[in-house]
C-alpha cells in the first residue's frame, strides 16, 4: 500500500466529498494498486486551497485496450477518517 498526493479541481473534489463521484480516472504513471491511499488535494489556478480528502482504492480497471496507460479506480472514503475535511470552513 502506498500513498499518492493528487491535484483535484474543485468540482471533482466536491463530488468525491459529497459521495457522488466514486472513481478516479488517472494516467497510470504511479503503478496504482488496490489498497493504495489517494490524498485528493483541491487545486485551482496553480494553487492548493488547503482542502484534502483521503480515499482508498477499492477496485482497479486497467487491463482494457481502450484505456492504454490510463486507469479507472473505484474509490471509497477511509473508514478511519472521522474529522472534517482539512481546510473546510
Amino acid at each position: 500500500m502506498r500513498e499518492h498526493n493528487l491535484k483535484t479541481i474543485p468540482p471533482y473534489f466536491q463530488d468525491v466529498l459529497d459521495g457522488v463521484k466514486t472513481f478516479e480516472y488517472r494516467y497510470n504513471d504511479r503503478d496504482y494498486q488496490v489498497g493504495d491511499i489517494l490524498v485528493l488535494q483541491e487545486y485551482l489556478d496553480g494553487e492548493y486551497s488547503g482542502r484534502k480528502l483521503q480515499v482508498v482504492v477499492a477496485y482497479m480497471l486497467k487491463e482494457c485496450f481502450a484505456l492504454g496507460d490510463w486507469v479507472i479506480m473505484g474509490i471509497k472514503p477511509l473508514e478511519a477518517q472521522t474529522e472534517p475535511v482539512e481546510g473546510s470552513k
